[in-house]
């Protein structure tokens, strides 16, 4: 039996701009204990950063993503648009401000949103291919907009309401969950866990990862 090769995805580095770390890593992690093999994606896109200590947009400068994302998957990152679902049985999507922010516009326009034409098709690809989907913090957003249509059901926790009400406008079903635990939709196989999308402590993070990821490699 050949061994199951995950796709996943960032949108940079840093939870206030990019790809929310602890998360990202908590991923990469559960995938190398579940004996997969794993290929790091993302948008060559540049952004305007944040201060992380400040919190503040830094307006005189630009990053790339995929440079940042470098920073997590030490070097090995590919562009999002050679990320073909045929060669992947499952694609991952970490949380962080990034998903909201550069992969779409939801944190200006919830609902109202556009996705990344790149970050459609791949979310579209693997849907219509009937591959697992996981979306972790405030990514299952990305996969409430494109394929809320289908009344898939997501989970950004339980905190969140104003979020909670614009993932429900997409058609999309909102469940609460605890941030240990997962959501999943095996009609369509879409695996989601809420991670800082509620206050928690970093080693309920990678439990509530670790399942969403025991659960996609099972499915897969």
């Amino acid at each position: 039996m050949s061994t199951k090769n995950i796709a996943v995805i960032l949108s940079g580095c840093g939870g206030k701009d990019g790809a929310e770390i602890t998360e990202a890593v908590s991923t990469l992690i559960s995938l190398s204990q579940n004996g997969v093999t794993y290929k790091v994606f993302a948008p060559d896109i540049d952004i305007i950063p944040t201060n992380h200590l400040t919190t503040k947009s830094m307006t005189n400068e630009k990053r790339n993503l995929m440079v940042e994302a470098a920073r997590i998957s030490r070097g090995d990152v590919t562009e999002i648009a050679a990320l073909k679902s045929d060669e992947f049985d499952a694609v991952i999507f970490p949380g962080g401000l990034g998903a909201a922010l550069h992969l779409s516009t939801w944190a200006q326009q919830g609902a109202g949103c556009s996705v990344l034409p790149e970050v459609k098709r791949v979310i579209e690809e693997f849907y219509n291919a009937s591959k697992p989907i996981g979306a972790i913090c405030i990514a299952p957003v990305l996969v409430a907009k494109v394929l809320g249509k289908y009344n898939i059901t997501i989970t950004l926790g339980q905190d969140d309401k104003e979020a909670i009400k614009e993932v429900q406008k997409t058609g999309a079903i909102h469940e609460v969950c605890p941030v240990e635990d997962y959501i999943t939709d095996r009609l369509n196989k879409v695996i989601t866990t809420p991670a800082y999308m509620c206050k928690a402590k970093p080693h309920q993070i990678f439990k509530g990862i670790s399942g969403l990821v025991k659960e996609l490699v099972e499915m897969a």
